[in-house]
């Protein structure tokens, strides 16, 4: 089983995969929408996500009518919310491990009494690590 990350297909069979020109694939890479791994100095191997990429490209340009700045600028939006999203998560996973030792904290000392100037759980201290510049 291939990784999606993996390169495996030369442009052509790509271009194929996509239904696109090899020139076209060319100009994706230039405009730095698309990057293929190489294979020495001039072989570029495409990966099953980087026919994706292709594929939502071609989508944004042909069906929305998008721009290729405008490709450019949609794809980096994404990148930066996924991005996001796996540090919201991570931060949330985190939150829980320290609110799941508080709470055994308590269940040990059922008896010991509790500061009032002292909240039970943490609050949750949340906060985006990245901006995003556009």
């Amino acid at each position: 089983m291939k990784a999606d990350n993996q390169p495996v297909y030369m442009i052509g069979v790509a271009a194929q995969l996509c239904g696109i020109h090899p020139q076209t694939l060319r100009q994706y890479e230039r405009l730095g929408l698309v990057t293929p791994q190489r294979a020495g100095a001039k072989n570029r191997l495409y990966s099953e996500n980087d026919i994706k990429r292709v594929k939502r490209i071609q989508r944004l340009t042909q069906e929305m009518g998008v721009n290729l700045a405008g490709v450019e600028l949609i794809l980096r939006l994404l990148e930066d919310m996924d991005e996001m999203r796996r540090d919201l998560e991570h931060q949330f996973e985190e939150y829980a491990k320290d609110v799941e030792a508080r709470l055994q904290q308590i269940l040990e000392k059922p008896h010991m009494p509790l500061r009032k100037d002292e909240t039970l759980l943490p609050v949750p201290n949340i906060r985006p690590t990245r901006q995003i510049d556009i």
